[in-house]
């Protein structure tokens, strides 16, 4: 182990790893050990605005694949199959969309289940389509030194095994709060455009 190490330095990081006995990682040359890795989208959180009131009772029992318990939550929670997604319907006309995996499959979903609402006699229209939140991830397929990071990051970063597991670090430009795990697999959420 080096007294220069760096843990956000990926050379040094992997030539740490790679030199490492106890680990299962190994490459004859640098540029063997380096390669690509991109974020996956898993979930995409989309708002839209119908532009009526919505009686939530009615879209229940007159939709399909609607779910409505209002001791529970207080709105309609529908499914559509293509694109595989749900919303929840509010009263206040206010529908929010998860599942999605695109941002042109969350408009698309929006849309539909406007269309939806409308078809069940509601003057719902679709307005004001906003992504709230963009959730994704990837596997850097190496172990990562949380403690490393942390020490060097803490204005940045939160890191209490005992609580969670893995080292929480906050971006401040884009907003976005990226989880880091020992096992390499790192999420990224709070992002409002791709």
């Amino acid at each position: 182990m080096d007294d220069e190490f760096d843990p956000l330095d990926p050379i040094s990081f992997r030539n740490d790893v790679l030199n490492d006995e106890s680990t299962e990682y190994s490459a004859n040359t640098e540029s063997e050990a380096i390669y690509k890795v991109e974020p996956q989208i898993q979930n995409i959180v989309a708002t839209i605005n119908m532009g009526c009131q919505v009686d939530l009772r009615t879209v229940a029992l007159s939709a399909r694949n609607a779910e409505y318990n209002p001791k529970r939550f207080a709105a309609v929670i529908m499914r559509i199959r293509n694109p595989r997604t749900t919303a929840l319907v509010f009263s206040s006309g206010k529908l929010v969309l998860t599942g999605a995996r695109t941002e042109e499959e969350a408009r698309i979903a929006a849309r539909k289940h406007a269309r939806i609402i409308q078809k069940l006699g509601f003057p719902a229209f679709f307005c004001d389509f906003k992504i709230q939140n963009i959730v994704a991830s990837c596997d850097v397929m190496f172990p990562i030194r949380l403690e490393g990071i942390h020490s060097e990051h803490t204005n940045f970063s939160s890191y209490e095994p005992e609580l969670f597991p893995g080292l929480v670090y906050r971006l401040v430009s884009p907003k976005v709060v990226v989880l880091v795990f020992v096992s390499g697999k790192i999420v990224f959420t709070g992002a409002k455009r791709l």
